[in-house]
């Protein structure tokens, strides 16, 4: 990877092998942070005089076997989530620095020395982009992105709690359970605060909404301390600085992890409310009676054209498309 990443650096890579370092670039935190350093040692180099005398084959040879000493903070990334063939052969231009490379490892080690001052925890970011994803932290808790979304964590947790900020978006928790060490995630100006349990936080920049399906889950907001169970819900206000607790109505917080949408007695505007906000549109119900109508059934996370057929035929109802809205009538 390292090689595929130098010809993406100095301009070498093919459009295939540049579409695959995006990709990988993009895939994890770990990546992101792997390759800025990476791209920062090699632009290091180019201040080091390139008349070398020394046999490259010997030197590209030499420089991996360095390379394979760095330490672990400075290991390579594996290449995940790519399904193209990226070997490579060390040749050409590549060849002709392959002696720079041998100046440059001592570099590489000073970097990570000075970058990384003793006892300071590595900090990264998730970013979900357009995808859902998921990641692992280390004490094993699970966390899923919705699309759009930044969580920041540490690349291990130290101390008496185990913290993490959900920058924007929302993100479904699973926490390891570990009493001694409570889990902390903080929002704008609110912490969730957990044991072990599994919860759905959607926070942007003027609200949050916390919702609780298993275990207890303490909300903080300055002085004012909100508990909730599994089925319950609080919601932040950050403008108003307010904290409402109340009931869950249902589960759809969960589409983006189970790609379907479960109403269970659930009214037709609640059913319309959701749906704006996942396909960004304006569904309208002008008919109250109509809109207090009761869906049961699992609508499947995809097309919404097949979602408000589903709809129609189900409440004997029409869809009007109209420009910047859709009307159930």
């Amino acid at each position: 990877m390292d090689e595929l990443l130098a010809k993406y650096i100095i301009g070498e890579a093919t459009p295939a092998e540049m579409e695959v370092v995006a990709r990988w670039i993009k895939d994890s935190a770990h990546n992101e942070h792997y390759f800025n350093q990476f791209k920062l040692i090699w632009e290091t180099s180019g201040n080091i005089d390139t008349g070398s005398t020394l046999d490259v084959d010997a030197s590209w040879t030499e420089f991996k076997q360095l390379r394979s000493s760095l330490p672990a903070s400075a290991e390579r990334m594996p290449l995940r989530g790519v399904g193209v063939n990226t070997r490579l052969y060390p040749k050409g231009n590549l060849m002709r620095i392959a002696a720079i490379w041998i100046a440059v490892i001592g570099i590489v080690v000073l970097l990570y020395t000075f970058m990384q001052p003793t006892g300071e925890i590595q900090q990264l970011t998730l970013r979900s982009h357009d995808m859902v994803k998921s990641d692992t932290l280390s004490d094993g808790s699970v966390i899923t992105l919705n699309k759009n979304s930044v969580l920041k964590y540490p690349g291990h947790f130290s101390g008496d709690t185990r913290e993490v900020q959900l920058v924007s978006g929302e993100a479904f928790f699973s926490i390891a359970h570990n009493p001694s060490k409570p889990f902390l995630v903080h929002l704008n100006n609110a912490v969730v605060k957990v044991v072990g349990t599994s919860f759905n936080i959607s926070n942007s920049k003027t609200a949050a909404e916390i919702i609780v399906e298993t275990g207890i889950v303490e909300v903080i907001r300055k002085q004012v301390v909100v508990r909730l169970k599994p089925a319950e819900k609080a919601a932040i206000n950050y403008s108003t600085g307010t904290v409402t607790k109340g009931a869950a109505q249902d589960k759809f917080y969960n589409y983006y992890r189970t790609k379907e949408f479960v109403a269970n007695e659930t009214p037709l505007w609640r059913v319309a409310e959701v749906l704006n906000k996942v396909y960004k549109v304006n569904i309208q119900i002008p008919n109250k009676a109509l809109a207090e109508r009761k869906l049961s059934t699992t609508l499947r996370l995809g097309a919404l054209d097949s979602i408000l057929k589903i709809i129609a035929d189900t409440f004997n109802v029409q869809i009007v498309q109209e420009p910047g809205k859709i009307i159930i009538k």
